[in-house]
């Protein structure tokens, strides 16, 4: 027992000395660290003040360099300022010479007057005869004895001046014609998208083809998907139901879902996007006429001509030759070429509003332009270029001329294409004279022509009723090659909402 007490003294003696030990080494090591930084921190701040003394340094150097760059081009400023005030008083010298000059020719000018009208007073004194008397009787002396040879030459040069004349307005309007010649291509009546892939056709069509009604119904076209691989053809009369359609197949391709409720989104959001690109296509056309102040209102009714046609011919594009010949014949003649841009521009705004109004698109127009406040003298040149009005003014016939020669061009218009269209537009407005009748559209080139009636207003029993008398009232009214379909779509849509 005497034995474990000891040694458990031992363990404890020599744990305390250890202890000890090492708080002692540990206070040495410390020392050792506190006398090494005390060494350092003065050859630091050493360091520190070498590099902000040599800072200093390249920092007054730079002041100076800058300070002699200031100076030079302070003293070139002053020598350049001298030279402009040297330049202004050798201006002034001049202007003062000259005006001197120019009263030296006034005084000049003043005194051969005065001795001009003396010599004529001395010289009626002297013949006894006025200025007037004396050039009346020498006129008719010569006549008198010319009168044959004056006859003669009198003829001759009305030929040569009607010969000069008419090569003269050839020249004129070739000349014309060859600085705008501006393309014309036919305008088509259906549009032609390209799929990304083969397999979307399918997603267009829809369970048992609901997708494709939906879109034809809201739109208005036909879409025809056919063996041509990744393309889809539009079709419609209306290049504006085309265009709409276009957009919205690309929206619903782009976005991957195609379904009756995402088409009717998208028609809205290409509706939109349609009234867009009609204001920019009235911007762009007036900026290529270099035409300005026309009022927004009317230039974004001139963007709806780019999706309208004359003969085939587009009407916007119409519009911008028939402006730029007017401007080209009228700097020719010496008549307002501003007047002539500008009527030539608009002078067929008419046909913009015209399937909604009733008039030619004459008096449509000239009630346009008088809403807007456009210059009468604008609208008095753009309202004879059908001669349903007299031409008043040598600007109106200029008008009248570059119309002419714009449609009557070799390519820029078909009768054929224009009398299809009116045709269609004429099925259409047939059927939407019916009383129920919501929409109509005319498809398959006017082989067939589709009524979407309102349900709480037309009943099935008289869908039957309005089909046989719209078709009826076509076999009346219309001639046509074949037959066309009618077909009169009643549907009831019901929607409620749980809350």
């Amino acid at each position: 027992m005497s034995e474990d007490i000891l040694a458990l003294i031992v363990g404890f003696s020599s744990l305390f000395l250890g202890s000890i030990l090492g708080y002692y080494a540990r206070q040495s090591l410390a020392k050792r660290k506190v006398g090494t930084l005390e060494e350092l921190i003065p050859k630091k701040i050493s360091q520190a003040k070498e590099e902000a003394k040599k800072i200093l340094e390249e920092a007054e150097e730079e002041a100076a360099k800058k300070r002699e760059e200031l100076l030079k081009t302070e003293r070139l400023l002053l020598k350049k300022g001298n030279i402009l005030d040297q330049k202004a008083f050798d201006l002034e010298k001049k202007e003062r010479e000259l005006q001197e000059k120019i009263k030296e020719v006034r005084e000049i000018r003043n005194q051969s007057l005065k001795l001009k009208e003396e010599f004529l007073k001395k010289l009626e004194e002297i013949s006894e005869m006025t200025k007037e008397k004396a050039k009346e009787r020498l006129f008719n002396e010569i006549e008198k004895e010319f009168q044959k040879d004056l006859l003669e030459r009198i003829k001759k040069l009305e030929k040569e001046g009607q010969e000069k004349l008419e090569k003269k307005a050839k020249e004129i309007l070739a000349t014309a014609i060859q600085r705008c010649a501006i393309g014309q291509a036919q305008e088509l009546t259906t549009t032609t998208l390209t799929l990304p892939s083969e397999e979307i056709k399918g997603k267009i069509i829809g369970k048992e083809g609901r997708n494709i009604k939906t879109l034809e119904k809201l739109t208005g076209v036909e879409i025809i998907i056919d063996e041509t691989p990744e393309t889809v053809v539009i079709s419609s009369f209306d290049p504006i139901r085309r265009q709409i359609a276009k957009i919205a197949l690309e929206k619903l391709i782009l976005d991957g879902r195609i379904q009756p409720a995402k088409i009717e989104e998208k028609v809205k959001e290409a509706q939109e996007e349609l009234n867009s690109q009609i204001k920019e296509a009235g911007e762009a056309a007036v900026f290529d006429a270099g035409i300005l102040g026309l009022d927004p209102k009317l230039v974004q009714l001139l963007g709806r001509l780019k999706f309208r046609t004359s003969y085939g011919q587009n009407v916007l594009l119409h519009s911008l030759e028939v402006c730029h010949l007017a401007g080209a014949i009228a700097a020719e003649l010496g008549a307002n070429v501003s007047v002539c841009k500008k009527a030539g521009l608009l002078h067929d705004i008419g046909k913009s509003i015209d399937s909604y109004v009733e008039g030619s698109h004459v008096d449509i127009g000239i009630k346009i332009l008088e809403k807007f406040k456009v210059d009468p003298q604008i609208i008095e040149a753009m309202k004879c270029h059908h001669e349903e009005y007299p031409c008043t003014s040598l600007e109106g016939i200029i008008v009248k001329v570059a119309d002419q020669i714009s449609g009557a061009r070799p390519g820029a218009r078909k009768d054929t294409i224009e009398n299809y269209l009116k045709r269609l537009e004429e099925l259409e407005r047939i059927a939407l004279s019916f009383p129920g009748v919501e929409k109509a559209y005319a498809l398959q080139a006017g082989k067939e022509i589709r009524v979407f009636v309102k349900p709480d207003k037309v009943d099935d029993f008289e869908a039957k009723k309005l089909a046989k008398e719209i078709a009826q009232r076509i076999e009346d009214e219309l001639k046509y090659p074949g037959e066309i379909k009618v077909n009169v779509i009643r549907e009831l849509r019901i929607t409620e909402y749980a809350k």
